[in-house]
């Protein structure tokens, strides 16, 4: 099982937007549409295309050469399975296009394959940019170029040089990117400009944002559906912030008792906001129930109820005694601007039904008066259910890690979401492909008990084929949601996909298992082939703390990413998390799709530095993967990061497959202690 080999995708997003059954699907229909010569031409793929679902009830054959056509017009043109690929997203996109309804797109609580519908709302478009010019208005590199007026291009044309995206990304999550990292100059040239746009697509992933379908040639060109639904991810996550336990502990008297506070924990944010709402809706009396941000708005009953309930002192009956649904939408939104909560929504879209504007607008409600008690004597049970920090830190690491994967489940609590063990197979299934039996799983929602540990058993089972230390671990530890056991499960499928990755860049590794002491030695060999003095001894080296090492391992795999005249000595803590948030930036910008955080630098996280180098490491050897495996390179005389070479350039036997790296076994040590 360990040993399959998946049909492998040099660029990461791409690989990201299927799945291994899927990609060997399409490459058998790649292949059949070769011809005698053993090459594919554009021209060949129309009649091969047109029947392939879902376009066979949708495009015609002429359809789908008109569509091809587009991207060049020379049909003898050949192409390489990449291509074909990405030809197939584009008609997918079409053909969504076509079977969709005439409503604009709505991606701003929806996954993004909803932007596939190529229109847009002008009155999303207007209220984020609203949201802009408020967030943004003062920014000194930003301020020259607003307000921005919502009634032309102008957003989308601030978006091309990604300096826009990158700093309301900082709005949403302070402190995400490193500002000095951005490329900030009045004209960029192209190369700049795609940094800045492969530094905001990782950094969106960073804090949650599903990026699928959107790569940086689409931000370069400023695609106004992907554009917009980009920035209302966004904007999203910045509203919902504080729909948590740890920002609004209060939440709790939202609940019974503490047994009811693990189910509130495991709700999206959304779904968290509407029982807040229908908490407050129920103590004024109201009799309805809210379940959606659309229809259950559109009379305006529901605004009226909660505002005079959250600020009597403005209180009304007014905007309840009003028949017509428009002048009760006018009068909410007065009653809401004397809270300063209008921005998001005109009377028009509470009428229409807009649920991503009406999600705005009620999380605006929430931000400013939120009406839940301080001195709540349930309090204690949210302070119960506070991770430490350590746990909170690795538990986020891996909820972003497995939503940047492109799997059908979005983890909203890793600790909660996969206690069924259906969110870890499709994990498994993305980075060992077919490993997964999927005939014996049962999909949530799951009510019979036995089927969660059924699940939960296939995952131990999977797990102890890939060499994972799974010692007296059991499928139902996962279902009861022991977080040691469950985390330490994550960081070794983490781990395992990144050297997977490593592995399949076959020029490098010659096909040989990579181990944790080969990604040291690769680090330690180019630092020293710059004739850099720095070194790294193990991955819990505590000289790392001072981000000097990866510095140099950067500006060495990367020249000109790394500005020398911004890093610091590293010598306090102050300094230290200067370099550490420049780092994580900064590899984050050549395309480095890393979720740590600076203090796991500061820290020296021994599985955060591991990830790092070896993220550092495939980006490296993926610059490369073009050349001769058989060509040397002017470091080494071999090709870049064989496993043969060691830290000081000389040659080593190679381990053996099932061999683990002793550079680790600390971490593995810990996690057979279960």
């Amino acid at each position: 099982m360990s040993g399959y080999v998946g049909v492998f995708v040099s660029d990461p997003w791409l690989q990201s937007q299927f799945t291994q059954v899927e990609l060997r699907g399409l490459q058998s229909k790649f292949l059949s549409a070769m011809n005698k010569s053993g090459k594919v031409k554009l021209g060949d793929l129309p009649p091969v295309m047109s029947k392939m679902n879902p376009f066979s009830e949708m495009l015609t054959e002429d359809e789908v050469k008109f569509i091809l056509s587009e991207s060049s017009a020379d049909l003898s043109e050949e192409i390489e399975f990449e291509s074909f690929l990405r030809a197939f997203l584009n008609l997918q996109a079409r053909a969504t296009a076509k079977l969709g309804d005439s409503k604009p797109t709505s991606s701003f609580v929806k996954t993004a394959t909803t932007t596939l519908r190529h229109t847009i709302s002008e009155s999303e478009k207007a209220s984020y940019v609203a949201h802009i010019n408020s967030f943004l208005g003062n920014d000194p590199f930003l301020k020259e170029f607003l307000p921005i007026d919502p009634s032309t291009n102008a957003l989308f044309d601030l978006a091309k040089d990604g300096v826009l995206l990158c700093k309301l990304i900082n709005v949403a999550v302070p402190g995400t990117i490193d500002e000095r990292a951005i490329n900030t100059k009045k004209v960029l040239n192209p190369w700049e400009r795609n940094e800045n746009h492969t530094l905001c697509l990782n950094s969106a992933k960073a804090i949650g944002c599903t990026v699928v379908n959107i790569g940086t040639q689409d931000l370069v060109e400023a695609r106004p559906h992907l554009v917009v639904g980009l920035i209302s991810q966004i904007i999203k996550i910045q509203l919902l912030a504080d729909l948590n336990l740890k920002k609004t502990p209060q939440l709790v008297e939202l609940v019974e008792d503490s047994k009811d506070v693990e189910e509130l924990m495991g709700l999206p944010p959304e779904k968290l906001l509407l029982k807040w709402m229908n908490f407050h809706l129920k103590k004024s009396g109201y009799k309805k129930q809210v379940t959606n941000f659309s229809s259950d708005l559109k009379d305006g009953e529901a605004y009226a109820h909660l505002l005079n309930a959250l600020a009597p002192e403005h209180g009304t009956t007014t905007t309840l005694d009003a028949k017509d649904p428009t002048e009760r939408a006018n009068l909410i939104i007065e009653q809401a601007d004397k809270l300063d909560c209008k921005r998001y929504v005109t009377p028009k879209d509470i009428v229409e039904g807009s649920t991503n504007l009406n999600l705005a607008f009620v999380a605006q409600i929430f931000q400013h008066r939120n009406g839940l008690s301080m001195d709540s004597k349930k309090l204690p049970f949210a302070e119960m259910m506070t991770d430490d920090t350590q746990t909170s830190r690795e538990e986020r690491c891996f909820r972003l890690w497995i939503n940047s994967l492109g799997i059908d489940t979005y983890v909203n609590n890793v600790f909660e979401d996969v206690r069924t063990g259906w969110v870890i197979l499709e994990v498994l299934d993305k980075v060992s492909p077919g490993s997964v039996n999927w005939k014996q799983a049962t999909k949530p929602p799951i009510k019979m008990p036995f089927r969660k540990v059924e699940n939960c058993n296939q995952v131990i089972r999977i797990g102890k084929d890939l060499n994972f230390s799974l010692v007296n671990v059991a499928g139902n530890d996962i279902v009861q949601g022991n977080k040691k056991l469950i985390l330490a499960f994550l960081w070794q499928l983490m781990r395992f996909s990144m050297l997977q990755l490593l592995r399949n860049l076959r020029s490098h590794s010659q096909g040989k298992e990579i181990t944790d002491a080969d990604i040291l030695n690769w680090a330690n060999n180019k630092v020293k082939m710059a004739r850099r003095k720095s070194k790294m001894e193990s991955f819990k080296d505590k000289s790392l703390s001072n981000g000097k090492f990866f510095l140099e391992l950067l500006s060495v795999v990367e020249p000109r990413v790394v500005n020398w005249s911004l890093v610091t000595k590293g010598e306090t803590e102050e300094d230290k998390k200067l370099n550490a948030t420049y780092i994580i930036s900064v590899a984050r910008k050549i395309g480095c799709s890393i979720f740590l955080l600076p203090e796991d630098i500061m820290e020296v996280n021994q599985k955060m530095i591991l990830i790092l180098t070896a993220s550092i490491m495939y980006w490296s050897l993926q610059k490369k993967s073009g050349e001769s495996e058989s060509t040397p390179t002017e470091d080494s005389g071999k090709p870049e990061g064989s496993i043969a070479d060691s830290a000081d350039g000389e040659s080593q036997s190679a381990p053996s497959p099932s061999t683990l790296s002793q550079q680790t076994m600390d971490i593995e040590n810990e996690e057979a202690s279960f």
